[in-house]
């Protein structure tokens, strides 16, 4: 089975259709490392703090996502905002490199576009409590 480092880095390659070589280059981290971090089975040290933060951008995920796989594929449990309660108050919810992407992705958006994305989940929401 994977670590959650690999998992990472494996669902966004596939996702992307990228190459180790396409993320070191856009991280600017060595291909090898980028490799080493993909197939390694058991993470034995945290990676540096400089290639974590070119694989994130590599990546194109929060730093924090990236960070806390890593942290997992070397058995350091990372409490953080993934660690918090979820939207129905209970227990705790996983991490999930999409919503952290989204979250990280709509803070880029300008005022008006945010209205929109909120407008849209609001709608989905809505929908989905009306098929319950």
């Amino acid at each position: 089975m994977a670590n959650a480092l690999q998992q990472l880095i494996r669902e966004r390659l596939d996702r992307k259709g990228w190459s180790y070589g396409d993320v070191a280059r856009r991280g600017g981290i060595p291909r090898s490392t980028v490799h080493h971090l993909a197939t390694t089975d058991r993470v034995v040290r945290m990676p540096q703090p400089a290639t974590l933060e070119g694989l994130s951008k590599g990546l194109e995920l929060p730093l924090d996502t990236v960070r806390r796989a890593a942290a997992e594929a070397c058995g350091i449990h990372v409490y953080g905002p993934s660690a918090a309660p979820g939207a129905d108050g209970e227990g705790s919810r996983t991490a999930d490199p999409e919503v952290d992407l989204l979250i990280a992705s709509v803070q880029k958006l300008s005022a008006d576009d945010r209205r929109h994305v909120a407008a849209l989940v609001e709608s989905l929401l809505d929908r989905a409590s009306r098929e319950n």
